[in-house]
């Protein structure tokens, strides 16, 4: 059973910035690719980027491309999401997701196994 713990949300000016941190336990890190999700209220879960393994393979949605970058680091267990040039559409509560899988990892939230409990965003405008 792995355990996701989600930090560093906040209340943000557009144009500003945040890193949001996922901190794993229970399991072995690196045998998972790790995703970030976020939901905005009245809206489904959408992916938002995911990251290999290794860390050699990343993946964003459209919508964040060029402003956000994920990352991990094996040896901490822990995964980020370095948010630049918010926009108030990127308010939402972001979840980290754990995906049991040596390759590129998935978009879809339904591939996933574990779940943290969520981190809030607010871009103010």
């Amino acid at each position: 059973q792995v355990q996701l713990v989600e930090s560093g949300g906040g209340l943000v000016q557009a144009g500003g910035s945040l890193k949001l941190s996922c901190t794993a336990s229970g399991g072995t890190f690196s045998d998972y690719a790790m995703g970030w999700f976020r939901q905005a209220p009245g809206k489904e879960r959408e992916f938002v980027a995911v990251i290999n393994w290794r860390g050699r393979s990343t993946t964003y949605a459209d919508s964040v491309k060029g402003r956000f970058t994920i990352s991990r680091d094996n040896a901490k267990n822990t995964v980020s999401l370095q948010m630049n040039s918010l926009k108030p559409e990127d308010t939402a509560l972001y979840y980290c997701a754990a995906q049991r899988s040596y390759f590129t990892g998935s978009r879809a939230a339904n591939d996933y196994d574990y779940w943290g409990q969520g981190t809030q965003v607010t871009v103010s405008s």
